[in-house]
């Protein structure tokens, strides 16, 4: 109950995010696949579930294949549990996932210490919250010092590392999927 491993797959996410990699329109699509652009866009919203037939249009419209559609789709549930693990070991850094599946939103838990030389800019927006320990974090060349229940907010863009500075430190990070358009390039 709850896990989505036998859910059926909306498939109009990832027709709709080839679609725009390509910067095709509905049209031009619908002219390519043979397809209508009502039922093309009713696919895009989940509205209409497409036969194998017409995904292997659409498909072949987008330049992939079904198979490639299928394996972006999205789990049809709105509802998913990820269970808390058993701590393999006090003090081995480990990172899981918070929530399964290809989503407009990514969320990741980081356990113990973490590579204090590793640099990350993503794309889109980010959180990191602190839920246990304490944290150094340097973003746009100033540091700062987070602590259990502190959170820092980053836009999309910005450099930045961290490193814990409390044994078991837990830091959920939360941010925006990489493929979704989320922010405007800020820096042209």
């Amino acid at each position: 109950m709850g896990d989505h491993k036998e859910q059926p797959l909306r498939v109009g996410a990832a027709v709709r995010r080839r679609r725009r990699a390509l910067s095709l329109t509905l049209a031009v699509v619908a002219e390519r696949s043979g397809l209508s652009v009502p039922f093309l866009s009713q696919v895009e919203n989940d509205r209409a579930r497409p036969s194998r037939s017409s995904l292997e249009k659409v498909a072949d419209a987008l330049r992939t294949t079904a198979v490639e559609l299928l394996a972006a789709a999205d789990p049809a549930c709105s509802v998913d549990v990820v269970r808390a693990e058993e701590p393999e070991s006090l003090g081995a850094p480990r990172m899981r996932s918070l929530v399964r599946g290809h989503h407009q939103l990514h969320a990741s838990e980081f356990t113990g210490d973490h590579d204090a030389g590793r640099e990350f800019q993503h794309r889109n927006d980010e959180l990191m919250y602190v839920a246990d320990g304490a944290v150094e974090i340097e973003a746009e060349g100033r540091a700062y010092r987070l602590v259990r229940g502190d959170t820092m907010y980053l836009t999309g863009g910005v450099r930045h590392r961290w490193r814990a500075t409390v044994p078991d430190t837990r830091v959920v990070v939360v941010a925006v999927a990489e493929h979704i358009e989320a922010v405007q390039d800020r820096h042209r």
